[in-house]
């Protein structure tokens, strides 16, 4: 992208976001950060302007949109206890339609992996749906799509985290044995600022993840494997969605709604199935044992996630 241009980033003041924020900064960009509290985005870089603004009100959005050539959406409503899904694809309609009349040149997606064939559950077909809003835009847009995030800060993880830490003895339900294609942090912001400059004339959509294919419940070995932990996992024939949430809520920091939620998509097989990401991008992305080593590396000070950034820490090999 020309160097005069301004990449419009939403989502700063979230897990992904925030990381991809100083990513960006450090390689120079200017950038414009659309957020809704803009106490909650920190220092920020002199090539930096945040804008406050709300995609569920197009007219808040307009200023930010000065002199843009990228966009991110890294927007979601899942928090939400009633009508995320309204809101998420409202928000996608709202911002596809100032991006258009901006002038914007490329869209930059983060949305989820899984088959419209497999019965995807809300949540899932809700970033699919969005995605889907942002291409019939006419405008070029990259739709990343994606499975677990590995790394401290990221819900998923830290689900994994805390069920591991706390709970000796785990009963596994069925949804737990469904196989994802978790991805690591890092490897995640590269495919996100590497899609700045991909050469593509039309929308793409790439599926994204890690080296290995594996269930919760396999993550959830490799974790205690990584801490030097003995854990006995029973599988059980059926534990609703919310009996889930409700459980997952006693042993994590895990809101039951936004877990039963999250449980929902767990059921879908989220897994890479297109090799369009690996013609596309020179990455080649670490396992679950590297990314759960790495971020394991960061869990005794928040500070170092800085490190996923700067390249200071180098990842574990996966084996």
């Amino acid at each position: 992208m020309p160097q005069d241009q301004t990449i419009l980033l939403t989502g700063a003041t979230g897990y992904v976001g925030g990381l991809l924020l100083k990513k960006l900064e450090k390689e120079q960009h200017k950038i414009n950060c659309l957020v809704r509290d803009p106490a909650k985005v920190g220092n920020v870089s002199p090539n930096t302007h945040v804008y406050q603004g709300d995609v569920l009100a197009r007219s808040s959005m307009g200023p930010a949109f000065d002199n843009v050539d990228t966009v991110y959406f890294l927007v979601h409503f899942l928090h939400e206890k009633e009508d995320f899904i309204t809101k998420e694809i409202q928000a996608a309609e709202n911002f596809s339609a100032m991006a258009k009349q901006a002038g914007v040149k490329r869209i930059i997606y983060l949305g989820g992996l899984g088959s419209e064939n497999d019965g995807l559950s809300p949540h899932l077909q809700s970033r699919q749906d969005v995605g889907r809003i942002f291409r019939e835009s006419g405008i070029p847009t990259i739709e990343l799509r994606a499975s677990i995030v590995l790394g401290e800060g990221s819900l998923s993880y830290e689900l994994i985290r805390d069920l591991t830490e706390h709970l000796p003895f785990m009963v596994m339900p069925r949804w737990a044995s469904t196989k994802a294609q978790p991805i690591g942090i890092r490897d995640l912001l590269d495919y996100l600022v590497k899609s700045l400059t991909l050469d593509i004339d039309e929308s793409e959509i790439i599926e994204i993840g890690g080296a290995d294919q594996m269930s919760y419940a396999d993550l959830m070995r490799t974790y205690a494997r990584c801490r030097n932990l003995r854990r006995l996992m029973i599988p059980v024939p059926v534990l609703t969605p919310w009996l889930s949430s409700h459980w997952l809520a006693f042993f994590t920091k895990v809101d039951p709604s936004l877990g039963r939620k999250l449980i929902e998509g767990i059921k879908n097989r989220t897994v890479v199935e297109s090799p369009r990401a690996g013609e596309l991008f020179d990455i080649q992305p670490v396992g679950a044992d590297s990314a759960i080593a790495e971020a394991l590396q960061h869990s005794s000070s928040p500070l170092r996630s800085k490190d996923i950034l700067t390249g200071t820490l180098q990842p574990v090999p996966h084996h």
